[in-house]
């Protein structure tokens, strides 16, 4: 097979029946998932996706971090793997196709190969990276992360849980804690299939969205101190509500972000008051801001504006403020090349698509630090993840794997 025809698609029922299998996983209270990382549960997840690899002629890595690489060896020994992959936790309250389908569109797509007899140059590998969800054990993408060197493994280990209990102990608990160097594995490209987590792509009618950048992020924890006084007797003017200084601060949030649209988001998700009775006044709040966008330009002006206007609000309300950057990682541009081939794979094949921004993060965007990388995205119903009412079609999730299997075939370079 000297070319890549349109006529090239996976079996989309297998797929289907893949994700099916590991829905049954770790099943959730709603139909969705819990499939958090390191617990008996991803361990199953686990050996199921092993199981399904060996059997479609794959050897598998693992490292010391716990990512799984499910290798098929391409003609030349000496090139460099091109990867695809995703994860298989889930939040507590996840769906069954978060990260999964990356897992096991890449597996379908080597399935494929065996079926049709496709050799390539360059080896292919499936990969399952550890905890990328963050919910069990923060930060997100934290194994990619330390595969990617923003993080020491050592410093990984010691996250614990809410329980007190290690990562480093949970995964060598559950089995799964390899031999290998973390990162030591260097890649020609990265492919990353997902669910777009947003509403976009179903409201234009698109089938693929070929992902150009990734959002930076930026949580700002704002502390607000006022006076905890008594609801009923305490005159308005002689308040010191922390919890309508928060509101103020967060009406402020919101026409920062919509100074910046279309691409430009923020606000606040993590919110503790105190002392949290029905008839006392707030007298202390603590909440994160979440502001992101494609461009650090933008990210640094709504962190800047943000500290500024709180401040004043707080002054003209006299109460005390304070600011401390949680978290935050800077916008992603994906390599052009590999868009390219995402781009050009979904015209071959006739599927609609459209540019796109991923609004969440995402292993590919710590791998495009070592790698050439790029995102695939399919819709998903109403824009709803991280929600056990998340759902996609067959379709859409045959589509998505349909590109993926075209553009990494392009750059794995077909040889039979």
């Amino acid at each position: 097979m000297a070319a890549i025809g349109e006529n090239l698609k996976i079996n989309s029922e297998r797929l289907w029946d893949s994700l099916m299998d590991m829905a049954r996983v770790g099943p959730g209270v709603a139909g969705g998932n819990n499939r958090q990382t390191v617990t008996d549960a991803d361990s199953e997840g686990r050996h199921l996706f092993h199981t399904w690899a060996e059997a479609a002629g794959c050897s598998m890595g693992l490292d010391q971090m716990g990512n799984m690489f499910a290798m098929r060896a391409g003609t030349d020994p000496d090139a460099l793997p091109v990867y695809v992959g995703s994860h298989l936790d889930t939040q507590p309250t996840g769906g069954k196709y978060d990260g999964v389908l990356g897992v096991l569109g890449g597996l379908e797509l080597l399935r494929t190969m065996s079926d049709l007899d496709i050799k390539t140059k360059h080896p292919i590998v499936v990969t399952n990276w550890t905890n990328e969800e963050g919910t069990r054990y923060a930060p997100a993408m934290l194994s990619s992360g330390v595969f990617a060197g923003l993080h020491s493994q050592e410093w990984a280990y010691e996250r614990t849980d809410a329980d007190g209990k290690s990562f480093g102990d949970e995964l060598a608990r559950i089995g799964w804690r390899g031999d290998e160097t973390v990162g030591a594995r260097k890649m020609h490209a990265f492919f990353e299939l997902h669910i777009e987590q947003g509403p976009i792509l179903e409201a234009e009618d698109k089938q693929i969205g070929v992902v150009t950048h990734g959002q930076g992020l930026s949580w700002t924890e704002i502390t607000i101190l006022g006076k905890d006084a008594h609801t009923g007797s305490t005159p308005m003017p002689m308040r010191k509500n922390a919890g309508l200084a928060m509101a103020r601060i967060l009406d402020r949030v919101e026409d920062i972000a919509m100074s910046h649209a279309p691409h430009a988001v923020g606000a606040a998700g993590h919110v503790n008051v105190y002392p949290n009775s029905r008839n006392v006044i707030p007298g202390k709040v603590v909440f994160t801001v979440d502001f992101r966008s494609p461009e650090l330009a933008v990210i640094q002006d709504m962190e800047s504006r943000l500290r500024v206007e709180a401040q004043e609000i707080c002054d003209t309300m006299g109460m005390e403020v304070s600011f401390e950057k949680v978290g935050g990682f800077d916008p992603v541009t994906f390599d052009e090349t590999c868009v390219q081939a995402v781009r050009s794979a979904a015209v071959r094949l006739g599927y609609s698509h459209m540019d796109l921004i991923s609004g969440a993060g995402h292993d590919a965007c710590w791998i495009n630090r070592v790698a050439p990388t790029a995102m695939i995205m399919c819709p998903c119903v109403d824009g709803l993840s991280h929600n056990e009412a998340e759902e996609i079609s067959p379709e859409w999730a045959a589509a998505g794997t349909d590109v993926l299997l075209h553009a990494v075939l392009e750059t794995a370079i077909i040889t039979a």
